[in-house]
């Protein structure tokens, strides 16, 4: 049972919740000496080529802009660039970890990877400490009395720098698990002696790291209110769990101890909001769940001959609702690409081996979806190329698998409402026979391919910067050695910075990049770097003895104006070495940015063009006050962005096809699916029959436009109990002549015949409404109507249940 559970949960860990990281100020990174087979690695269908089938037409090359380092300034790198050599130290990974907001504190975690060992003994770790963004490190493995920490929990950090270790023992030989905690940033630790094993990494609430929440290997889900002091077990059976808003904590379990459980779909999900003491079951029958955002999803099987459906609730589980989804085979799957409190993105994967599906754009409620993009791109690893770009609102970036059977990247600058292609970059050509010469992002499905050593990079403190690797031509190609560009209007429009696969990072709020070049078996000792947004690059050595590269460190929030270069270098007894090399710019940007190296710049100012629309987009137009350029200058951990914001009025650009409608190609107008012609949409949701009389548009959520355009003879959305029609109301009457009842006798006869015709006529209506209502029945079964599902309490005095894991991109509703 330990070791089904084991592989089950490093293998098909369905839930990596985007929300369990809120509010927790910490980041880690992983640095490898080699590329190895991760453990658990899902392997799934086998992936397909980048390159498709045929010919690629590549484009004419760029040459990237280099300016001379001078000797002043070389002279000052030098003094500020801080090199620690980890003598002894020859672990195959290390993790280094940031704790707290603006502390400078940053551990790293050296062990060697001794996975098998774990189950008998064996393995070391060694922990260092720095509290000057990585200048000079501490060895302070006597704190942890250099126990052996599990790789794959890492360093866990929570809010108020709060840490957990876990530690990598025996499990055949031990009781119970060990941890290590601190509450000052890991200037010392506590051991705790667990009453359990962890089958994965501890998760914290968003704000009290007191509150503690754990799944052992043979199920148990635990809870501690003390910051893991003291742990009681508060339900069995439990396959994954997720935070809530408030305290809510929602679990899925089995009925039973029944094998197999999850991959029938025969599980419960509950919910506790007292953190333990009672339980709410929510579901039955359900195959998995995730939270997001606000919104609470779960895939039922409601027969097992059936493929299986989605459900979402917007209120913590109090009500919830089928979602107008395609259901989804033992073959698909839903996977939640992204969201928020307004809406979500979902990808529901095609029937077949096809490697791409279908992306849909929710309501704000998280149930009625419109298709936003056709052959979404997923490929074999159940990972898509899909891009939040965060320096600029509305926007986003993923690849579609068209069907020539290549791949090519578009761009969505309204949530998702319509796609183009990339333009061009500006400084790079196509050969004359490419007919189509657009820039392709590489992205998730490339990384995995080692063709690229990073993803998109974007932050929301550099506004409208994008830095991405990219292939110039008609398709993403993986015989084309990939470049860096970058965009600095969120992704309108590019240009060609660096030559070849590079790690980038982004410094002080978008006014410092830096670079080092990705060489395969070859050692470093350059970083680029450019105070213009890649216009033009400086080098600079960093040290006189070179290493191979592992990646780049820098604070996360983009704030910071130090860099740590992290790689080893072979010793003489043949054993490598970890090495980190630190570069702080503050010494060399040493003047304070002043209001006039500042600009205003408008958002999207390329929609709209030449109207008073100029960068309208969902409702907004948005000026914001940024970095020019030309001006060699730090923003500072103090700089915040503002922004200016003025309304909009609506156009039809505002609203999407609402359900049951589809957008005509090459047009804005919405028609009708074929297969809802003459039906009417109808649906239960919360208890309340919501009958959708719209003429096909939907105004896109978060959308905030006010007048302009309305869609023409709109009906509102009829509300009513399920299952109950409500009478039109009587047009209004001239007021008539007081009718002469006096005395009460009169008064009582008025009053009961009244009341004796009222009761036959609602007897009649209610006659022919259900003889009318069962003969169109016969004729037309209403699409899409679902009842609300009833929410049963369970008396239990041991449940509770949940489970969050890390982020990684997307959620996997269904296997």
């Amino acid at each position: 049972m330990i070791w089904r559970r084991m592989v089950y949960w490093g293998v098909c860990c369905l839930f990596v919740t985007v929300g369990v990281s809120r509010g927790v100020p910490g980041s880690s990174v992983t640095f490898r000496r080699t590329q190895e087979e991760r453990p658990g690695q899902v392997r799934g269908r086998s992936r397909r080529d980048a390159s498709g089938t045929a010919k690629l037409q590549h484009a004419s090359p760029f040459s990237p802009c280099r300016l001379q380092l001078s000797s002043t300034e070389h002279e000052v790198l030098d003094d500020n660039t801080h090199e620690t050599g980890f003598n002894g130290d020859d672990g195959s990974y290390v993790i280094l970890t940031w704790v707290g907001d603006g502390t400078g504190v940053i551990l790293v975690l050296s062990t060697i990877n001794a996975p098998i060992e774990a189950f008998t003994g064996g393995g070391s770790s060694r922990l260092y400490r720095s509290t000057d963004y990585g200048k000079y490190f501490h060895d302070i493995s006597h704190q942890i009395n250099h126990t052996f920490i599990r790789e794959e929990f890492g360093v866990s950090v929570g809010p108020r720098s709060s840490v957990i270790l876990t530690a990598d023992i025996p499990v055949v030989d031990h009781a119970g698990g060990m941890i290590f905690t601190s509450t000052d940033a890991g200037a010392t630790f506590t051991f705790i002696q667990l009453p359990f094993h962890l089958a994965q990494p501890i998760a914290y609430h968003f704000l009290n790291h007191d509150y503690l929440v754990a799944l052992s290997l043979d199920g148990g889900l635990w809870l501690s209110l003390d910051f893991g002091a003291h742990w009681t077990k508060v339900h069995d059976g439990v396959h994954s769990f997720a935070w809530g808003a408030g305290i809510n904590l929602f679990f899925s379990c089995s009925k039973v101890d029944a094998v197999d459980a999850e991959e029938r779909g025969d599980l419960q999900l509950k919910r506790t909001t007292d953190l333990g003491k009672t339980f709410t079951t929510i579901h039955e029958d359900v195959f998995s769940f995730g939270y997001i955002g606000t919104f609470l999803f779960f895939s039922v099987m409601e027969d097992s001959r059936s493929p299986r459906v989605m459900y979402c609730s917007s209120d913590q589980g109090e009500t919830f609702s089928r979602a107008l989804l395609p259901s989804a085979s033992t073959e698909q799957f839903y996977s939640i690409l992204d969201g928020d409190e307004d809406m979500i993105f979902i990808h529901v994967d095609n029937i077949g081996d096809t490697y791409f599906g279908t992306m849909y754009t929710s309501d704000d409620r998280g149930i009625v979806y419109t298709k936003s993009l056709d052959r979404h791109l997923f490929d074999g690893q159940r990972k898509s190329d899909f891009t939040n770009i965060t320096s600029l609102r509305g926007a986003y970036l993923t690849n579609r698998l068209d069907e020539d059977g290549r791949i090519r990247s578009v761009i969505s600058f309204n949530r998702g409402g319509t796609w183009r292609p990339l333009s061009k970059p500006e400084n790079v050509d196509c050969e004359d026979t490419v007919k189509k010469c657009n820039l392709h992002i590489h992205g998730e499905h490339s990384r995995d391919d080692h063709l690229v050593p990073m993803l998109a990079l974007s932050d929301p403190s550099a506004i409208g910067l994008i830095i991405a690797h990219g292939s110039v031509g008609d398709s993403l190609s993986s015989s084309q050695r990939p470049d860096v560009f970058v965009s600095s209007d969120g992704g309108y429009n590019w240009r060609g910075i660096l030559k070849g696969p590079h790690h980038y990072s982004i410094l002080d709020s978008g006014g410092l990049i830096v670079a080092v070049e990705a060489l395969h078996n070859e050692q470093v000792k350059t970083i680029k770097f450019s105070t213009d947004e890649g216009q033009c690059w400086k080098y600079y050595n960093f040290t006189e003895q070179a290493f191979f590269f592992a990646g780049l460190a820098s604070e996360p929030g983009t704030k910071a104006l130090s860099v740590s270069v992290w790689g080893f270098r072979p010793e003489e007894d043949g054993q490598p070495m970890w090495v980190a090399v630190t570069i702080d710019f503050e010494s060399l940007i040493t003047k304070e940015c002043k209001s006039g190296d500042y600009e205003q710049w408008l958002a999207h100012a390329t929609q709209g063009v030449g109207t008073n629309r100029a960068g309208c987009v969902l409702g907004l137009k948005e000026t914001y006050r940024r970095l020019k350029k030309q001006s060699i200058c730090r923003n500072g951990r103090g700089f915040v962005v503002s922004k200016k914001q003025s309304l909009c009025s609506c156009t039809r650009e505002d609203y999407i096809c609402d359900y049951g409608y589809y957008r005509f190609e090459s047009t804005s107008e919405c028609v009708r699916q074929p297969h809802f012609v003459n039906k009417t949409l109808e649906l239960c949701l919360n208890g309340e029959e919501d009958e959708l009389l719209t003429v096909g548009y939907r105004k896109v959520p978060s959308d905030k436009c006010v007048g302009g355009f309305t869609p023409q003879n709109s009906v509102q959305t009829i509300i009513r109990p399920c299952s109950v029609k409500t009478s039109p109301s009587p047009p209004d009457k001239p007021t008539s002549p007081v009718s002469h009842f006096d005395t009460p006798k009169e008064k009582l006869v008025l009053i009961l015949v009244c009341a004796g015709a009222a009761t036959i006529v609602l007897i009649a209506i209610a006659s022919a409404f259900f003889i009318v209502k069962r003969m169109v029945h016969r004729t037309r079964t209403p699409a899409y109507r679902f009842s609300n599902l009833q929410i049963q309490d369970e008396e239990s005095g041991t449940s509770s249940n949940g489970t969050a894991g890390p982020h990684d991109s997307d959620i996997d509703l269904i296997e």
